[in-house]
């Protein structure tokens, strides 16, 4: 009688374990991700608020209508972006102070191109949408034409992925694949024994 390797059927099954455990892990952030979206597709129409100096990580106005005064422009950057028509192309984003001395920064999309070079923009009041920004969390996309610029694609909780289904199907086949494999495995060592 041929008995079960203990330590490779040990690590098998955690394996397994883990990779269902991640699949139900993916499943619950499924959920909760379709939650966060609902709300920030409730906030698409609500007033205009106040832009937060210093954003609270766990409770971003996303989606909400605000302004601020980009006082003094610190650098453009310019990175892969849409105009209003859905036209690839580049999106060109100041990293402003917001006040005339050491005031927060503030992230600002200002304006889109075909171009990649970065366009001379010395700031001002600016009138927008907060997006997320992986950075500072937050950044206020521009709702309003700067000079040589066009109008960026106004952000929309529509633009935010959901794959969390996928990744729990994607754990789920490979600890069906790990149990499969161990099985023909274990299948190939009785024969040869």
């Amino acid at each position: 009688m041929n008995r079960l390797p203990v330590i490779p059927t040990f690590l098998v099954t955690l394996a397994v374990a883990t990779m269902i455990g991640l699949g139900i892990w993916q499943l619950q952030r499924k959920e909760q991700k379709e939650a966060l979206l609902a709300r920030y597709e409730s906030a698409v129409g609500l007033p205009a608020v106040a832009w937060p100096a210093f954003p609270d990580p766990v409770a971003l106005p996303l989606f909400r209508r605000s302004s601020l005064l980009c006082a003094r422009v610190v650098k453009i950057e310019t990175v892969s972006g849409s105009n209003a028509a859905g036209k690839a192309g580049f999106a060109h984003v100041a990293s402003c102070r917001t006040s005339a001395a050491d005031g927060p920064d503030a992230k600002v999309a200002f304006g889109w191109s075909e171009r990649p070079q970065a366009p001379k923009w010395g700031g001002g009041p600016v009138a927008g949408i907060i997006a997320p920004d992986g950075a500072q969390h937050i950044k206020l996309v521009s709702t309003d034409a700067v000079a040589g610029l066009e109008i960026l694609d106004e952000p929309s909780p529509r633009q935010i992925p959901n794959n969390h289904l996928l990744y729990a199907i994607q754990w789920f086949i490979f600890a069906a694949a790990a149990t499969i494999i161990y099985v023909l495995a274990l299948r190939k060592r009785t024969k040869a024994s």
